[in-house]
């Protein structure tokens, strides 16, 4: 049984990673079951400088899922390189740096300095990073605020000018709050993305009707886990029908069942969230559910299922 999938070259062991902001940088989980098993893990959104998030509440749940206004909060990309990777250092799964920022100037820096520490670590025979994942929702604060994967060609500035600053296989996280997520995808292809993952959180509201206000205090939060599912799965088919590079499919993976729905849309990995928080050894468990699902069906690699729904 072939579990093996493939992104710019990078061998994963199998098609579960876990995704950014609910896996932390892996070590409490480390602790609960063998996270080697994994495909990979995605780091933390990072930031060129530490930041603390957002205040009031942080998480909130809802039906079929949950709301998240963390705001990035993290060390910061020094503290990362000097700290977190030696952890990082010890395990097997692909390592995914989730970046973000609030100018293209702080992209550009934050790829830089991941690029070069990955050199400085293969040169003394250490692993580095193996990708960055560019988060394009982050706001752009020199223009108002507005998230720059809403709109195809202010995104495209910021992906242009990071791929040139790395040499990494690069990777962009598309927001389901895009103008078009189908072009979105087809300009990462167009400006050197090596793979884009999708979908990021949908913008959702929630008010505390007897306080007479939002439970966030920047009103709105992002919406993810089971009740997503549905719709990003339809997104995930339609790009991959229209990009050549490997797609990254997430939202609302629960079970073995969802893994191989987008595989079958055409996903060449998952991500798994929410669901880290539903069940502490979900990275375990799934696999588990996976393999079992390939012996009974009998299909023998992933290859013979992906991207099947025409």
């Amino acid at each position: 049984m072939n579990l093996a999938c493939n992104i710019a070259g990078i061998p994963f062991r199998n098609p579960i990673v876990m995704a950014s902001g609910t896996f932390g940088f892996g070590q409490e989980y480390a602790r609960l079951y063998d996270i080697n098993q994994l495909g990979g893990i995605v780091s933390k959104g990072l930031t060129l400088n530490p930041r603390r998030g957002n205040t009031g509440t942080r998480i909130w749940e809802t039906a079929g899922g949950m709301m998240n206004s963390v705001g990035l909060e993290n060390p910061g990309i020094d503290a990362f390189l000097a700290e977190e990777m030696k952890f990082w250092e010890t395990i097997e799964p692909v390592r995914i740096a989730n970046l973000g920022g609030s100018s293209i100037e702080d992209y550009v820096l934050g790829a830089v300095k991941i690029t070069k520490d990955t050199g400085e670590r293969h040169n003394t025979h250490l692993r580095g990073v193996d990708m960055i994942e560019l988060n394009i929702s982050c706001p752009n604060v020199k223009e108002g605020g507005m998230a720059f994967g809403i709109k195809t060609e202010v995104a495209r500035e910021v992906i242009r000018e990071v791929r040139q600053a790395t040499s990494l296989p690069l990777a962009v996280k598309l927001s389901p709050n895009a103008e078009n997520i189908v072009d979105m995808a087809v300009m990462c292809e167009e400006e050197g993305a090596d793979a884009v993952s999708l979908v990021n959180t949908f913008s959702g509201m929630t008010i505390d009707i007897h306080q007479r206000r939002s439970v966030f205090s920047n009103l709105y939060a992002g919406l993810s886990g089971p009740a997503i599912k549905p719709i990003a799965l339809r997104m995930v088919h339609q790009v991959a029908r229209q990009v050549t590079i490997p797609v990254m499919g997430m939202g609302g993976i629960t079970s073995a069942s969802d893994i191989i729905e987008f595989i079958m849309a055409g996903a060449e990995v998952v991500q798994v969230g929410t669901y880290n928080f539903m069940n502490l050894r979900a990275g375990e468990n799934l696999l588990l559910g996976l393999h079992n699902f390939m012996e009974q069906e009998n299909i023998q690699s992933l290859d013979e299922i992906r991207g099947i729904i025409g």
